[in-house]
Parts: C-alpha cells; sequence; structure tokens
C-alpha cells in the first residue's frame, strides 16, 4: 500500500478566502483511503473555526488529531490534574518530567487567555465535531514524555541549559502576543517556539522535536488506515508539521505500511545515553568515604573535620535550593540534614525527601489542581500554587544537593592535600 501525495497549498496573499488564506491544507492518499492534512496554531481561532467548518460538510469519515493519550485525556478530562498523586509522581522520578510539561503549556495558556480562547481549541473542536458526528478520533502523535526525553539525550549535556532556558523563558515573558502573532505560529509548532532562538539551528534539537514526530504521525496514520481503511480521514495538526509529513508521505516506499509498526517502536523508544555516566555518583561517594577514611586515619579532628565539611556544604546548600523554592521551614531544615545522607545513596535523591515533606506539611488543595495551568503562566503563580511550589523544593533541593557534593568533595581534596 503505497502513500502518494495528491495537492499540497500553502496560502498566498491573493489565494481564496480568508479562511483559506491562513490554514495550510495538503491532501494524499494511504491506499484508498484519501487524508487530508489541515495545518493549524494551537491557540487560533480561526484554525478551529475551519476544523468546525470542514468537519461539517460532512464528507469525513475519520478524524486524526496531533494528540498523544495524555494530552487527549487530558482535554476531554480537565479534572484529571486533580486526582494526581503528587507524591507518586515524584517517587517514579516524573517530577522535572511534569515541571517541563507545565512550563511547555505556559505560553500557549497565556496567549489563549489573552485572545479569550482555550488552548488547542481546534483540537477541542475537532473532538467535539467528531463526537457530534459519531466519527472515530484517530490519537497520531506521540507521547510528549517520551518527546521530551529523547530531546534531552539528543542534546550533549554541556548544551541542556539551553533547553531550561527556553523552558524557563516561556514562563517568565511577559510579552503581549497578538492575534496577528499567533496566526504566525502556524509557521512553527508549539514546542518548536518555546525553543525558538535556537530550534532551527540546532539540529539535534529540531529532529527530535519536529522532524521524528513528523514521520511517528505519517507512521501512525499508516497504521489506523491498515487496520480501518476509512474513504476520508481530516487530520488537524500543527503547520509546523504539514511540509515535513506531506515529504514523508512522498518519500516512502511501497511497503511503506508494513513497516509503520517498526517505525513507531524505534520512535518510542529512549535512548539509554552514556553507560559510564550512571556510575559518576558512586565513584563520587566512594571518593568521599575514602577521603573520611584518610582524614580519620590521620586523625580524629581531620576526620570530623571533613565530616562537618561535609554536612555544612552539601546540607546548607540543599537547604538554600528549598529556600528558594519556598518550602516550609521544616522541609528546609530537612533538606539540611537529609542532603548530606542521601548524597552518599545515589539511589535516594534529596528532592524525594523535601518533596515528601513539603507535601505532608503543604497538602496541596484541589484549587491548587484546578488553578494549576493558570498559575504556571507566570513565574510569581509557581512559587503560589502548592503543586509547583513542591516540585519547585524537588527540583532545587536536588540541584543544591547537587552542587553541593562536588563542592564538598574538593573541599575534602583540599584539606587533605594541604
Amino acid at each position: 500500500m503505497k502513500s502518494d501525495v495528491v495537492e499540497a497549498n500553502t496560502p498566498s496573499a491573493g489565494d481564496g478566502n480568508k479562511s483559506d488564506q491562513q490554514e495550510p491544507m495538503a491532501t494524499v492518499n494511504i491506499g484508498t483511503s484519501r487524508v487530508t492534512l489541515l495545518g493549524t496554531a494551537h491557540v487560533s481561532r480561526t484554525s478551529a473555526e475551519k476544523v468546525k467548518e470542514l468537519l461539517e460538510t460532512g464528507d469525513y469519515d475519520a478524524v486524526a488529531v496531533e494528540l498523544c493519550p495524555s494530552r487527549y485525556n487530558a482535554i476531554i478530562d480537565p479534572d484529571a490534574l486533580s486526582r494526581m498523586d503528587l507524591f507518586q509522581v515524584i517517587r517514579e522520578g516524573k517530577a522535572s518530567m511534569v515541571a517541563a510539561s507545565l512550563a511547555l503549556g505556559a505560553f500557549q495558556q497565556r496567549a489563549a487567555e489573552q485572545l479569550g480562547i482555550q488552548p488547542g481549541a481546534e483540537m477541542r473542536q475537532a473532538i467535539e465535531c467528531a463526537k457530534t458526528a459519531s466519527l472515530p478520533v484517530l490519537l497520531v502523535d506521540r507521547e510528549v514524555g517520551t518527546t521530551l526525553k529523547r530531546i534531552y539525550r539528543n542534546v550533549p549535556w554541556w548544551r541542556r541549559m539551553n533547553l531550561v532556558a527556553g523552558l524557563v523563558a516561556s514562563v517568565v515573558s511577559k510579552q503581549n502576543v497578538s492575534e496577528e502573532e499567533i496566526e504566525r505560529l502556524k509557521e512553527g509548532d508549539i514546542l518548536e517556539s518555546t525553543f525558538a532562538q535556537f530550534a532551527e539551528e540546532e539540529q539535534d534539537l529540531f529532529e527530535p522535536l519536529i522532524g521524528e514526530r513528523d514521520e511517528y504521525m505519517v507512521a501512525r496514520l499508516q497504521q489506523e488506515v491498515a487496520k480501518h481503511p476509512h474513504d476520508n480521514i481530516l487530520v488537524v495538526i500543527g503547520a509546523g508539521h504539514l511540509a515535513g509529513m506531506v515529504k514523508q508521505f512522498s518519500e516512502q516506499p511501497d511497503d511503506a505500511v508494513s513497516q509503520a509498526n517498526q517505525t513507531i517502536e524505534r520512535l518510542d523508544r529512549v535512548p539509554t545515553g552514556t553507560q559510564w555516566v550512571k556510575y559518576i555518583p558512586w565513584l563520587i561517594v566512594a571518593l568521599v568515604l575514602t577521603g573520611f577514611a584518610i582524614g580519620f586515619s590521620r586523625s580524629p579532628d581531620i576526620g570530623w573535620q571533613l565530616v562537618l565539611d561535609w554536612v555544612l556544604i552539601n546540607g546548607g546548600l540543599a537547604a538554600l535550593g528549598a529556600l528558594i523554592a519556598g518550602g516550609h521551614p521544616i522541609t528546609i531544615i530537612g533538606a539540611f540534614f537529609a542532603a548530606p545522607l542521601t548524597s552518599l545513596n545515589p539511589a535516594i535523591g534529596a528532592g524525594m525527601v523535601t518533596a515528601a515533606i513539603e507535601v505532608f506539611f503543604r497538602r496541596p488543595k484541589v484549587s491548587d489542581f484546578g488553578h494549576l495551568r493558570a498559575d504556571t503562566t507566570t513565574l510569581r503563580g509557581w512559587w503560589r500554587n502548592r503543586v509547583t511550589r513542591t516540585l519547585l523544593v524537588f527540583l532545587f533541593s536536588t540541584i543544591g544537593s547537587a552542587i553541593g557534593t562536588y563542592v564538598a568533595g574538593l573541599r575534602i581534596i583540599e584539606r587533605l592535600s594541604s
């Protein structure tokens, strides 16, 4: 079953009506199924209107959307956040991913509030129209957590701070976004927009962010057509994916559908990273304990001085991180005493302890989960909301303890060398 590109149009100033000018479209065939790709902006009123206009024609018997299961569930079940087990998220090592996802949505949420439209309005419109017409909704995007992990793994460690800077910028920016600027987002992807300052120039960032998802969504469409060969499918995607997906369709071999499962499996896999890196924390622990042993062998005074340095530096920086995050006073004290111990056992992070203490003394309320999306659009909101503040406590105390481990280690070497 071969995929053929039937037509593609990039609107220009003199083409068609206003709606057609602003909504890039392309049509491809997958076997006997006709697939219409509609490029949209994720906070665009005209995009939502175009989706409704197309689906109300009755020409389509299925709707595919640029959503993964988790994002789809967030749309159809907006109260799901209020049922989130925050400590379980932290215990399972997903705190950083949750914080990153919230930061990524900050720009979209803020722009949507300025324009009086819901984030992902065109996706919501597609789902609602499909429900009204009893059409199946096909989820074709990759899980956002997998995409973020593949981005992280694909970027060299010394440039990962650029990603953090992009996320922070999406939260702290106070610039108003006009509707005309929102319409221009059709030239890119909402994730790409967050990292706009370097996404276009950095292939190792662009590939997992955009290129892989183009390939993934094409493969998912081929999977769906192989299972259910719908006559006419409307595919609602961010316009930044339109050209890439059309190119993917045009380059597909005759047996592309049979290869779709392999493509999905490959792109769902998270690279393990460099194996030797995971041994570094244990090596540091061994060096620190060796330093203690050497110190006590010279004299008890030296040994206890090394221990004191370790506690004050490691615990102090972890406590400072908890303080900056606005942690409860007992959380800050807990960070001071926990970090020197957890740093000697890389299997348990200081952040897990501090987050558990914070949740115990400041358990998030239902209102905190309800205001989560709005609060993450401002820097102050991250500290005001108990959910995001707990995530900040986890992240900042972890970072503080990590810095403290290296600083205290160097201090121990300095004392032993003097």
